[in-house]
C-alpha cells in the first residue's frame, strides 16, 4: 500500500501542578504554535480532559488543521508510559489511577502517548539539549517533587512496570519526614520545594541567629536562594543541608548506574552553587571510588516549559499511530 500523505505534526502537552502548556510541533522539532491554561482550575479529571481537548482542537485548527496531526504526547507527574495512566500521584489533584491517554484518545480520535515528566524531559534533552549524543545519563528534576529518568545505552530505562527511576522516593533518613507518597524519610521530602521550606523552618528553630527568613511569609526556593545571595547564613545552611542529602542520594544512584552525566532541571536549580556546591561535595564523598570524578554535573540550558513540550512531542512520535478517521 502506498501512503500519499504522511502526517507531519504532533501536539506536545506538558502538565504541571500550576499550568498545562501545549504546542503544535513539526517533524523537525519546530514549535509552530503554543497555548496554555490553569491546571488547578479543574480538580475533576473529566472536566480537565474536556478543556484540554478543546484547547488542542482550537490550537491545531488555527495552525494548519487537524488532518496534519499524527498524535498527541503528554508529559505529566506520576505518568506511566507503559499504561498511559497517571498513577497514584502524591501532588496532582486527581487521585488513584487515571487512564488519561485513553480518555484523551477517545475524545480526539487519534493516538495519545503519555509519560512521566522526567521521562519526557530526558527525551527532550537527548533530542534537543544537554544530553544530545549521550547514551548513559540521568535526568534529575527538582521542583514541587523530585523526578528522575535513566537513559541506558541510548534508551530510557523504564522497568517492568514503568516506575524505574523514582530516586525521590528512596529513603535517606529512616523514620524521617512524611513524604507525599506516604512513606517516611524519602529524598524528595528533603530536596523538593516543600522539603526545602521545612528545612528552613527547622534551621530557624535550631539556630537563634537573626535571619531574613524569619520575616518572610512564603519560603520558596527562589526567595531562599535570593537570601543566600544577600549573605543570610541560615538560608545558606538550608541549601547546604538539602545539597548534602541530594548528593548522598545521587551518589547511591550513580554507584549503581555508572552514568556519564547527571543533568539537572527544574526550579530549584536556579539556586545554582548554593544547592549544587554542597550536592557535588556530598556526591564525591559518597560515590563509589571507581567513578569518583567521572560523573559530570550538567545544568540544562533549555527552558523547562519548552523542553517538556518538546519531550512530549517525542513521546507523540513514538506512540503507534491510530486514527478513527482513516
Amino acid at each position: 500500500m502506498i501512503q500519499a500523505n504522511i502526517k507531519s505534526r504532533v501536539v506536545g502537552v506538558d502538565i504541571s501542578l500550576d499550568k498545562t502548556s501545549l504546542a503544535v510541533v513539526d517533524i523537525r522539532g519546530n514549535i509552530i504554535a503554543t497555548d496554555d491554561f490553569v491546571t488547578s482550575e479543574y480538580p475533576m479529571v473529566g472536566d480537565y480532559i474536556t478543556v484540554l481537548s478543546e484547547h488542542i482542537l482550537s490550537l491545531v485548527e488555527q495552525n494548519g488543521g487537524y488532518e496534519q496531526i499524527r498524535s498527541v504526547g503528554i508529559s505529566t507527574p506520576s505518568g506511566n508510559y507503559r499504561t498511559g495512566c497517571i498513577e497514584n500521584s502524591p501532588n496532582m489533584p486527581w487521585k488513584g489511577v487515571v487512564p488519561m491517554a485513553a480518555m484523551l484518545r477517545d475524545r480526539l480520535g487519534i493516538a495519545v502517548g503519555l509519560g512521566n515528566n522526567a521521562h519526557s524531559m530526558a527525551l527532550g534533552e537527548q533530542a534537543f539539549g544537554a544530553a544530545h549524543g549521550m547514551k548513559d545519563f540521568i535526568i534529575i528534576s527538582l521542583g514541587s517533587g523530585l523526578g528522575s529518568c535513566i537513559f541506558s545505552n541510548g534508551l530510557p530505562l523504564l522497568g517492568a512496570d514503568g516506575f524505574a527511576g523514582e530516586v525521590g522516593h528512596t529513603c535517606v533518613k529512616p523514620g524521617g519526614r512524611q513524604c507525599g507518597c506516604g512513606k517516611l524519610g524519602c529524598l524528595e521530602a528533603y530536596t523538593a520545594a516543600k522539603g526545602l521550606a521545612c528545612t528552613a523552618r527547622e534551621v530557624m528553630q535550631e539556630d537563634p541567629r537573626p535571619s531574613l527568613m524569619r520575616h518572610t511569609e512564603q519560603l520558596t526556593p527562589r526567595i531562599i536562594a535570593s537570601l543566600c545571595d544577600q549573605g543570610d547564613e541560615l538560608a545558606i545552611e538550608t541549601y547546604r543541608r538539602a545539597g548534602y542529602l541530594l548528593g548522598l542520594g545521587l551518589a547511591n544512584y550513580a554507584s549503581v548506574l555508572n552514568p556519564e552525566a547527571i543533568i539537572f532541571t527544574g526550579g530549584l536549580t536556579q539556586a545554582g552553587h548554593w544547592l549544587l556546591g554542597p550536592t557535588s561535595e556530598s556526591f564525591e564523598q559518597h560515590v563509589f571510588h571507581n567513578i569518583d570524578g567521572k560523573v559530570r554535573f550538567v545544568l540544562s540550558s533549555l527552558d523547562d516549559n519548552l523542553r517538556n513540550m518538546l519531550g512530549a512531542s517525542v513521546l507523540a512520535w513514538e506512540v503507534k499511530e491510530y486514527s478513527l478517521f482513516k
